[in-house]
């Protein structure tokens, strides 16, 4: 269970941001593991799984073959963030992981909107799996070291894709503009996955460091810089956005917004030249 992967994760603590003085170079030459359990992880079953979901957020769901993936955004009616998620398509199901305070708010939001004659499940697999997050630019190699196939990890063009192992599924990308796989595992597998990694030379970090990288890399978050104040133009979510798809809740007002040049704030980043401000 997930509790394993919390001992495991104990026995090999690293604090990574102190160890490597917050430095981005430091950072750039490690393979880093992080934990993401926090977040959740959603289930839509049934024939229009795809296209309820099209009909939901901003993104082409529709067009999603089994093995690809995309983030793509929950809007309320007036086009502000409700969430920032990545979706991967199986052969019968999608999966959703999305922020760790949204969990319970878009279940019951997506259950709400499922009319009765709509063929679409969900579900909330989140206590059944852990999610793992490998950065770094040979994250590929250690996993062959733990015997996943090449193949798996080679040729692969999508930006998410999705294949199935026993009990794992590994999905090309981080969540962040840096290259990397996450690990979508089984509970029971987590603990034993984690110490296998660690062993053959991945570095174990934690949230710090994901708070840290997220932000140097522009990476909005639920309730910090992604709120019902803003809308996803605004936060420079334009990748997760498809304008010619149709309808979706709030695409009048992100249509509008587009057209008519209508974004008038920015979220910025701003580098400054010591660590800390005196007073």
């Amino acid at each position: 269970m997930k509790a394993d992967l919390e001992t495991i994760k104990a026995e090999y603590a690293a604090n990574f941001l102190k160890d490597y003085h917050n430095d981005p170079q430091s950072l750039a030459s490690q393979t880093i593991l992080i934990d993401r359990s926090d977040w959740g992880l959603l289930e839509l079953k049934g024939q229009d799984r795809l296209r309820f979901l099209h009909n939901q957020t901003s993104n082409a769901i529709d067009r999603l073959k089994p093995g690809q993936g995309c983030e793509t955004i929950f809007l309320n009616s007036t086009g502000r963030t409700l969430d920032f998620v990545t979706v991967y398509a199986g052969d019968d199901s999608l999966l959703i992981l999305v922020s760790p305070q949204r969990r319970q708010f878009l279940l019951e939001l997506i259950d709400r909107y499922i009319f009765p004659f709509d063929k679409v499940e969900i579900s909330d697999l989140t206590d059944n799996f852990a999610i793992v997050t490998l950065i770094g630019a040979e994250s590929g190699q250690y996993l062959q070291k733990i015997a996943i196939p090449e193949q798996i990890l080679t040729g692969v063009q999508h930006s998410h894709y999705l294949l199935s192992q026993p009990a794992l599924r590994v999905a090309v990308g981080t969540g962040l503009d840096l290259p990397g796989y996450t690990l979508i595992v089984a509970a029971a597998e987590a603990g034993p996955l984690w110490e296998n990694l660690i062993k053959n030379g991945v570095t174990p970090a934690d949230e710090q460091v994901w708070e840290y990288l997220r932000i140097h890399q522009g990476r909005p978050a639920v309730d910090r810089e992604l709120t019902e104040d803003y809308n996803p133009l605004e936060a420079g979510l334009w990748r997760a956005i498809v304008f010619d798809k149709g309808c979706y809740i709030g695409q009048e007002t992100i249509a509008r917004l587009n057209t008519y040049k209508g974004v008038k704030q920015r979220l910025w980043g701003i580098k400054l030249s010591q660590r800390r401000i005196n007073k």
